[in-house]
């Protein structure tokens, strides 16, 4: 899968993301790797609420709406002054056949 591809559509659907669960919760990209993971740091008060994880997990539904497929590889919960941080690892097997730039969420 080409990596820009896949990084367009991780923005994309992090874009969308934050457009319905900001300011409680703020994704951001971190990384996208080669082993076709993807690392998402999530900021904001849902740190503090019930069903944390679901509030991470819900960015791999954004990217499964939009005709990609993921899932949540890995949570964390980063010990110290990070509490209002929580960090996803995602693997992103599937990014739309008919993506590419001009695409848009809004």
């Amino acid at each position: 899968m080409d990596k820009n591809k896949k990084y367009f559509f991780v923005l994309k659907s992090i874009e969308l993301y934050n457009r319905f669960r900001a300011p409680e919760a703020e994704a951001r990209l971190v990384d996208v790797r080669d082993d076709g993971t993807v690392v998402v740091e999530f900021q904001g008060s849902f740190c503090h609420t019930c069903g944390i994880r679901d509030w991470v997990e819900d960015l791999a539904y954004v990217m499964k709406s939009l005709g990609g497929d993921a899932e949540l590889k890995e949570y964390i919960e980063p010990e110290g002054e990070e509490d209002y941080k929580r960090v996803g690892v995602f693997r992103v097997s599937k990014v739309p056949d008919r993506f590419d730039e001009e695409w848009s969420t809004k």
